[in-house]
């Protein structure tokens, strides 16, 4: 499964890491120096969470900020009573 947000699309994304020395002109220096540049991966926070969607509960891969957001609606828990006490 691939690691997206069912309600905001979030996706994995690709990006750069700026590997650098020296010091910065501000401080005293004479400038930072660019020594390297390698690719890295932006992830998004993805959770697995039972929620409702077209009018039925079914797990869905979201990402953290659709959950603070409220984008998704949680199923309502069920009242659940054992057989033996509800018959007595």
């Amino acid at each position: 499964m691939s690691r997206v947000c069912h309600f905001t699309g979030k996706r994995t994304i690709s990006g750069k890491s700026i590997s650098r020395r020296g010091k910065a002109k501000r401080l005293g220096g004479v400038g930072k120096k660019v020594t390297g540049v390698t690719k890295r991966k932006f992830k998004p926070n993805i959770q697995k969470v039972r929620a409702v969607v077209d009018g039925k509960v079914c797990r869905v891969r979201v990402s953290a900020k659709a959950i603070r957001m409220g984008l998704i609606v949680k199923p309502v828990k069920r009242n659940y009573q054992p057989a033996e006490k509800a018959a007595s």
